[in-house]
This record gives C-alpha cells, sequence and structure tokens, in this order.
C-alpha cells in the first residue's frame, strides 16, 4: 500500500547429473537445463527486476574452447532480455550449421550456454549502482580451470567496508568496493591458495603438471575454501558459486536470514531462493524440497557427489519474517497459511476499531499482495458473526418467526473489491503538484458498495513510508464518504533499517520513526532524541560487538497503539473527510503466525549480528546530521 519495497535477490543453480545426450533422448532437446534455468528464474521475477544473469560451465571440452558462457542484462525485462540473446546464439549457430541439430557432442563442443552446470541470479540492487556491472553473477577469470569463479548471491555484508580492508591486507587491490566484488575476491583469494597447495603435493607425487590437474579437481575441498573465505562475513546470505572444472555450491549464513532451497534426484540438483518454484518447474512434492541448513553449505562436486556441510557454526534461527509477510511467492504451502494467520491475528484489533459491528463494515485489501492476509481477515469475521448469529437464535428462542432466523441466518460480512490498481502512471513532469495529482488516480475505486454509516477496513501487508497512503490511497477511499478508514498492516510497525538484503537503509523514511519524533516533541520529551545521537556518536570508534541500539530509547516513552494513533493523525490531511485509524500487527503475534521465521529487526531493533548494531548506529546518525547517505 505504501511505496513498493525493494528487496533481497533470488539465485537459481542447475546441475546436471546425466550426459547431454539422456536429457535429449527423454525430453527431446540437449538445452534442457537451459529451458529449466529460464523458468526458474522467471517464477522468481518477484524476487528482482533491475537486472538478471546467467552463467553455464561445460565439463568435457578440448583446451581451446570456450567452457565458459555469461550473459547479464540491466534492461525493463532483464529475464527475457539475456534468455532472447541466448535463444538468438543458440538458433543462429543451428540456422548455419543445419545439420548438426541432433549431434549433442557437437552442440557440447560448439555452442554457448550448452553446459552441464548452471546459474543464474535476478537482482533488486541494494548496494552500488543499477550499471550492468553490478548484476551478477560476477566473473573472476583465470587461465587455471580451478581459478575460475563464478558467483552470485542473495545478500547484503554490513562489513563491506572491513572485508576490503582485508583484501588489501592480503595485497591485492580490490577493482570496486561492493560487496559482491570483495566476496568474490575473498572467495577468489583461498580458492587459488588451496588450489596452489594441491598443486605443490601433486608435483611432490610425481605427477606432471597436465596430470595435476584432474588430481587438484578431485582433492578441492570446497569446504575449506568457504571456511576460510566467511570467517568474517556480517550478514545475511545465500552464495552461490561455480568453479571453472565444474564443482559447485552454495552456503547460507549462519542465522538463517536468507532463504535456501534444494531438491535432487538422479538426473539432477537444483537449487532456488523459494520452495514452490522447484515444485513447480519440477513438479515434484513439498516434502522432496529441502531448506539448506544455516551455517551450512551444499557442495556439488564435478563428478557429481553432492554433500551438506556445516561451514559455521549455526546461530539463533533468524530467518527472515518479511519473506512470509510478503517477499515469497504465496503459493507456498506454508506461506499461504502464514499469511492467513496474519489475517486472523490481527481481527481482533480491527473488531474493537468498528465497534464489533460488522453489519456496518465493509471489508477489502490494497494491494493484491495483501490478499491472504485478507482471507484469513474474512475467515475470522465470518467465525465471529456466526457466533453473534447463534446468540441472536438463542436469545429469540421460540418467539422467532422463521422469517426473522432465515434474516438472521441471511446476514453477512460485506468482502469487497473496493480499489483496483490502473495501469502504472508514468510521469516526467518535475513539478510536485503535478506529479502528487497523478498519484491520486493510481487506483480506482468501486463505487456504490460503501454506505455513509459503514467502516472501511482495509489491510495491507506492512506499511512503510506511509507516502503512497497519504497522497493516494486514502484521498482516494474518502471519496467513498464511509464513516471511518480503518489502514491494518499484517506486519507490525517498522521501526529500524534492515541490512541484510532489503531496501530499508535509511530509518527517517519511516512513518513509524516520524511518529515517534514528533510525539518525543509533543511531549516535551525531544531531550531523548539529543541524548541518543551523542550516545550513538560516541559508539563509532568503537566495535561493532561493543555498539548498543540506543535508536530503542525513540520509542520506549510510548505505546505501539499510541504511534499508531500518531501515524493515522500524520496522515490525514485538511481535506480527508472521514475518521482514520491505523492498526498495526503485534510483534508477538507474527512469530504465532510464522514461528520459523524469527528475523524481527526491523520491528524490534534486535539485530542477529553485531554489524546490524553499527547500521541502526550509522542511521540514526545521518538522520540527526540531515545526510542522506546509506547506513551501510
Amino acid at each position: 500500500m505504501s511505496d513498493a519495497i525493494k528487496h533481497e535477490c533470488g539465485i537459481a543453480l542447475v546441475r546436471l547429473k546425466k550426459p547431454l545426450q539422456f536429457y535429449k533422448d527423454k525430453y527431446g532437446s540437449a538445452f534442457y537445463g537451459i529451458n529449466k534455468m529460464y523458468l526458474l528464474m522467471e517464477k522468481q521475477h518477484n524476487r528482482g527486476q533491475d537486472g538478471a544473469g546467467f552463467a553455464s560451465v561445460k565439463f568435457n571440452v578440448a583446451p581451446g574452447t570456450r567452457y565458459i558462457s555469461r550473459v547479464r542484462s540491466n534492461k525493463s525485462q532483464p529475464i527475457q532480455d539475456i534468455f532472447a540473446q541466448i535463444n538468438n546464439r543458440l538458433n543462429g549457430v543451428l540456422e548455419q550449421n543445419p545439420d548438426k541439430k541432433d549431434d549433442v557432442s557437437w552442440q557440447e563442443e560448439n555452442m554457448p550456454y550448452v553446459g552441464n552446470l548452471f546459474l543464474g541470479h535476478v537482482r533488486y540492487g541494494t548496494f552500488g549502482k543499477n550499471s550492468i556491472e553490478s548484476v551478477h553473477p560476477f566473473l573472476r577469470q583465470s587461465n587455471w580451470k580451478h581459478k575460475n569463479l563464478i558467483v552470485a548471491g542473495n545478500f547484503n555484508m554490513t562489513n563491506s567496508k572491513q572485508l576490503l580492508e582485508e583484501l588489501v591486507e592480503l595485497g591485492q587491490h580490490p577493482k570496486e568496493f561492493t560487496d559482491t566484488v570483495t566476496v568474490m575476491e575473498k572467495i577468489g583469494h583461498f580458492l587459488e591458495d588451496e588450489v596452489a597447495k594441491l598443486y605443490q603435493k601433486a608435483k611432490k607425487a610425481g605427477f606432471s603438471k597436465k596430470d595435476a590437474s584432474p588430481y587438484i579437481e578431485e582433492n578441492l575441498s570446497i569446504k575449506k575454501v568457504l571456511k576460510r573465505s566467511s570467517k568474517n562475513w556480517d550478514g545475511g546470505y545465500a552464495m552461490a558459486g561455480l568453479v571453472g572444472h565444474g564443482d559447485a555450491f552454495v552456503l547460507r549464513d549462519p542465522n538463517g536470514i536468507r532463504p535456501t532451497y534444494f531438491y535432487e534426484d538422479d538426473e539432477v540438483v537444483v537449487v532456488a531462493s523459494e520452495r514452490p518454484v522447484i515444485q513447480t518447474v519440477f513438479n515434484v512434492n513439498i516434502e522432496d524440497v529441502q531448506e539448506l541448513e544455516r551455517g551450512h553449505a551444499l557442495i556439488i562436486k564435478k563428478n557429481g557427489k553432492t554433500s551438506i556441510k556445516q561451514v559455521l557454526e549455526p546461530r539463533a534461527n533468524k530467518a527472515c519474517s518479511f519473506e512470509r509477510i510478503y517477499f515469497s511467492r504465496g503459493s507456498d504451502a506454508s506461506i499461504y497459511e502464514e499469511r492467513k494467520n496474519l489475517g486472523k491475528l490481527v481481527f481482533p484489533q480491527i473488531l474493537k476499531s468498528i465497534d464489533s459491528d460488522i453489519s456496518n463494515t465493509v471489508f477489502s485489501y490494497i494491494p493484491n499482495t495483501a490478499e491472504t492476509s485478507f482471507y484469513g481477515m474474512t475467515e475470522a469475521a465470518e467465525d465471529l458473526l456466526n457466533q453473534q448469529k447463534t446468540e441472536k437464535i438463542l436469545a429469540g428462542g421460540t418467539k422467532l418467526s422463521a422469517k426473522r432466523v432465515t434474516e438472521i441466518l441471511s446476514e453477512r460480512p460485506r468482502f469487497e473489491k473496493i480499489a483496483i490498481k490502473d495501469a502504472k502512471l508514468r510521469t516526467f513532469i518535475a513539478d510536485d503538484s503535478s506529479r502528487d495529482d497523478l498519484v491520486e488516480h493510481v487506483y480506482d475505486v468501486t463505487y456504490g458498495v460503501v454506505k455513509p454509516t459503514d467502516s472501511l477496513v482495509i489491510i495491507d501487508d506492512s506499511i512503510v513510508r506511509g507516502t503512497t497512503l497519504k497522497k493516494s490511497i486514502i484521498k482516494i477511499l474518502d471519496r467513498l464518504s464511509p464513516k471511518k478508514i480503518v489502514v491494518v498492516s499484517s506486519a507490525p510497525q517498522i521501526r529500524y533499517p534492515d541490512c541484510y538484503g532489503i531496501d530499508m537503509a535509511r530509518i527517517d523514511a519511516f512513518i513509524a520513526f516520524k511518529a515517534a519524533i514528533e510525539l518525543l516533541k509533543d511531549t516535551k520529551q525531544e531531550s531523548i532524541i539529543d541524548e541518543v545521537y551523542k550516545k550513538s556518536k560516541a559508539q563509532q570508534s568503537k566495535s561493532d560487538e561493543e555498539i548498543v541500539n540506543f535508536v530503542k530509547e525513540i520509542y520506549a516513552p510510548f505505546t505501539n497503539e499510541q504511534i499508531s494513533a500518531k501515524i493515522a493523525q500524520m496522515l490525514k490531511t485538511k481535506d480527508i473527510k472521514a475518521e482514520v485509524e491505523v492498526i498495526y500487527q503485534t510483534v508477538n503475534n507474527l512469530h504465532i503466525a510464522c514461528p520459523d521465521n524469527l528475523g524481527d529487526w526491523y520491528f524490534t531493533g534486535d539485530y542477529p549480528t553485531a554489524g546490524g548494531h553499527r547500521v541502526v548506529n550509522e542511521a540514526f546518525i545521518n538522520y540527526f546530521e540531515g545526510s542522506d547517505k546509506r547506513a551501510y
């Protein structure tokens, strides 16, 4: 309902375990892996629309033959763009060589992208510019197969500056300061180191330089490379990588912040950021798709052997709750049920707001992503109305006529499609007042279903900045002339910046933070703002582990209800006739609805890693000093 949150990226990895001829014989095409990658990436389009990339590795081609192919795009339809490029290349080669249409060996040797191992990525940029150079996968090249590294990830590191300094201490001179480059170079450094050690062992054992390569392939410990590389990483991540000779890995952070799922059978190993994506693309049951444990890596050797290795000591489970509320596709069986429960659990607060008068209330939702929580809310409303019907019938006893019983039983909650989003409006007009006028018309409303005696309840999955609410939604809904507009968030109040992959870096953008600041001013407690700044500033020279989240003191004097009431006051402009109320989910109910995704730092300020404390510290300092720079 508010401005869309840009969020974490999506990864897709496919390892074909059979020779390409197998897929040609069984599925009719040696391009089986490419086709599956397209589906995996397209089904995760919701996770990233700033850019997309694809890379493939061939295993058994002669020296001098290109065995790594990569294509990236930051165009408006990046997934379609990269696969159009791939198809054009493949079709072009086949048009020039029509006699090779069914020659799989020739295709593997001579056609780009036709490989055994594939890595894809869809991106929402939260670090660096949205240039083509920022689009994953990243490639670190070498003439040694084992030193070629392709990396893509769904992540943000809070300590990128520290990681950069570590690379400099190792003697490197990184060409860019982005977390992806620093992570890739860290892995690359220790990959080269392990390869060099194995080469020396092979040499001592009497292997020739040429024969050392198979020895290195067989004995390279990806676990050791990852353990050394990730030692000081602070962030949320699902990191995927391919090594030039054919090994592959996916590593998940110790708190399990970013999601990772995988599936394996005798034909493929597949990894994706969302479970239903794998279920749909490979037509497998939910129990066949496993979640990668936090702090563990899925390692796939060139010989096809897979293993799960603990790389880092698992810490408290802090899987991102926003995955369940908003980001992931709602077709996941568990997520669907959890979102419905979010709607059910917030209903008692709604009921209090409308004085239990369901008959004079219209329920709806904005935007479409809130539809599932809306269903949960409707179920709760129906249950309550059925209870009220039962009480009326029992109270009337034998005095009730058949007609009156029928009238009571016919009462239903009023669920309506109130707002319909029009085609996205775009304007290049620089004048703000003109732009605001256009924003007011983003949604069309359904007339004739809301009476002047009605309360209008609109549920959303989250309210972050409140900008669109104030400039558009509430004004549009007020045209229906309800007596009251109740805006409901199925998520709690977003109070603190995220630093693990969601683009919420500035604390002063949050409507809950603005409301708390205004309440401090209203109650003559502005001194708290100054004190929090002084405490935050005094921590800047401390290590991440020593930093305390003093920003909690901004919210401490007020209840959730007081902050929600202030938000409602801030959202209601002078021209709004209806009463406006804002309701947020409680953190406790969030945990009840989503028991396995306990990451709630954006609501509570309880960051799972030490780097998060530095981010919130810097975010508040930036706010106080009027700086618009990012906190990480």
